[in-house]
């Protein structure tokens, strides 16, 4: 199993739920975040007065996939989410050691 963690512009959410779904994944957590990566974050003028914006607004999608499913959630999030501009995010993929569903108290493929 693996957690996959990406970041994103938030206005692509729509299109990556949307092909998330067509891959298969069932569900997944969206946080409303705020960072900065290569980019260093912007100048901006306000009524005359120049400001810098350090941290820009992101969203974090979290989900769990079996190891099949991995490959094809990735793929959905970089063809759905990629502007081909700067910022357009990252993804991390890491191995998920044992899911376990409160309700039923299945674990693992079962829990997902």
């Amino acid at each position: 199993m693996k957690w996959i963690t990406a970041i994103i512009k938030p206005f692509t959410l729509d299109d990556v739920r949307e092909a998330l779904g067509e891959a298969g994944v069932q569900g997944m957590t969206v946080t409303e975040v705020k960072g900065f990566g290569r980019q260093r974050g912007h100048t901006e003028l306000y009524r005359g007065a120049e400001y810098v914006v350090d941290f820009l607004p992101k969203l974090k999608i979290e989900l769990a996939v079996s190891d099949e499913q991995a490959d094809l959630a990735i793929d959905a999030i970089t063809s759905a989410a990629r502007t081909g501009k700067v910022g357009d995010g990252k993804i991390f993929v890491s191995e998920l050691e044992q899911v376990i569903r409160i309700r039923t108290q299945e674990v693992d493929a079962d829990a997902l």
